[in-house]
């Protein structure tokens, strides 16, 4: 199996992409963004109406799999790393999905479980905050 390259193909890509930009709402700085994430599932909005779920557990772990979206035909399905916060950004770099390559996002709530996020590259998407 392919394992993700640091191309847009991946996660990001499965996500909800948008040309435009951020919600009007303002963006969550470094503690509220711990507060959000930590602990929490985020589940990643896909094109096809699927989430895609992303678990940031308290001690910095993240894991992530594929498998209810079928990415296990294109990609390895499950992956873990590490998660912090820099600033007002959340990074986060995986073992395997994009070549183990740092990722960092500014991000906005929308709504009472409802975030909208850009990486560091641009790319833009959504995605709703779980237990």
């Amino acid at each position: 199996m392919a394992k993700i390259s640091g191309s847009l193909f991946g996660i990001a890509c499965l996500s909800t992409l948008s040309g435009g930009a951020m919600a009007a709402s303002q963006n969550l700085s470094g503690p509220e963004l711990g507060h959000v994430v930590s602990g929490r599932q985020i589940y990643l909005a896909t094109p096809l109406g699927g989430e895609f779920p992303l678990n940031y557990r308290a001690d910095g772990r993240v894991d992530g799999t594929g498998d209810a979206v079928g990415l296990g035909k294109f990609m390895q399905p499950k992956d873990s790393g590490r998660w912090w916060i820099a600033g007002d950004k959340l990074c986060q770099k995986w073992t395997n999905w994009y070549d183990g390559k740092v990722f960092c996002f500014t991000l906005t709530k929308t709504g009472e479980n409802r975030l909208a996020w850009q990486r560091d590259d641009g790319m833009t998407g959504t995605a709703r905050i779980g237990n």
